[in-house]
């Protein structure tokens, strides 16, 4: 288990995999920053104590947790895939504040 330079938690290798794979998900499905992904993760899961691979969370693919680190719940519910039209009745989160620690990439 170790820290990175990117993310605030202590992962083993397979965690830190699976965690890339999540911010992945949010550069390529929602064209945000790797910088901004990982910081939303940051925000999220800091100071969290995470298992080795593979954690609970690994009980949902990495998209689970993409959408619902980038998406607003509506009516209790977070997307966890679809198309732009069902996307467009989510309102995305507001990113941490640029000033936050959390972004430990640069832009």
């Amino acid at each position: 288990m170790k820290r990175t330079h990117e993310f605030l938690t202590v992962l083993d290798d397979g965690m830190l995999r699976y965690f890339r794979d999540i911010a992945d998900v949010m550069v390529d499905r929602f064209g945000i920053s790797r910088a901004e992904a990982v910081a939303r993760i940051n925000d999220a899961y800091e100071g969290s104590e995470i298992d080795p691979y593979p954690d609970l969370m690994c009980h949902e693919e990495p998209e689970y947790w993409a959408y619902g680190l980038y998406f607003q719940a509506r009516n209790g519910m977070v997307p966890h895939g679809g198309d732009a039209a069902d996307l467009a009745q989510y309102e995305k989160k507001p990113a941490p504040p640029k000033t936050s620690h959390v972004w430990t990439l640069a832009e």
